[in-house]
């Protein structure tokens, strides 16, 4: 696999087990303790394999964002008919998941040594977050919700705007709160609900039907 193809998020068991080693060193032990020596030792891999994998440093920490925002998913199946109760399931398995993974140690690791590094010449750990990132979650997020306009479950006139009301209703503050310190939530599930029902209600399709059928916003 190039380091291209690896950028993207789609990686094999073993590239996986080294990205989750190096995220692993990246917690534990800073931005120092994540080196191509280290990481191969730690993972059982050559050198030569995380240059052909990754390419660059660049690349193993763009591989590394990629392999972690990969874990929120926007559960589509190919060919499924998309339902109200489809919809709802879906955007709450993309709530509870992203929750999970902003409040894990290793997002917060993430966000704090990018912020540290915010005013050094050269940091790329910013962008790269944002690139690799949090801009690849939103596009999936919103070709979920687009779907859902396509089939008339939600309404609204520009996908970006509904797309940040809802990631603003399922995380508020409380990615800022977290990295400054205080504990994450205890249930993420009841936050979830909370957020994609506050979000249908806004953005729901409120249709009568005569066959009884549910919509989006109930």
């Amino acid at each position: 696999m190039s380091s291209q193809s690896a950028q993207s998020g789609d990686f094999s068991p073993r590239q996986s087990a080294v990205l989750a080693e190096a995220l692993r060193l990246l917690v534990e032990g800073g931005d120092k303790a994540l080196t191509t020596a280290g990481l191969a030792r730690a993972a059982s891999c050559s050198k030569e394999s995380l240059y052909k994998w990754f390419g660059d440093r660049d690349g193993l920490l763009a591989a590394m964002i990629s392999f972690q925002q990969s874990k929120v998913r926007t559960v589509e199946r190919s060919g499924e008919r998309l339902t109200a109760e489809l919809l709802r399931d879906h955007l709450e398995v993309f709530a509870r998941d992203l929750l999970e993974v902003l409040s894990g140690d290793v997002s917060l690791a993430l966000n704090r040594l990018a912020i540290g590094q915010s005013s050094r010449d050269g940091s790329k750990l910013g962008r790269l977050l944002v690139e690799h990132g949090r801009r690849q979650i939103d596009r999936r997020a919103k070709a979920l919700i687009d779907a859902g306009k396509r089939v008339g479950l939600l309404r609204f006139n520009d996908a970006d705007q509904a797309y940040h009301t809802l990631y603003g209703l399922i995380v508020s503050d409380l990615h800022v709160r977290m990295l400054l310190g205080e504990p994450a939530l205890k249930d993420n599930a009841v936050q979830a609900k909370r957020a994609v029902e506050a979000f249908l209600t806004l953005h729901g399709a409120q249709r009568d039907s005569g066959n009884g059928s549910a919509t989006a916003g109930r």
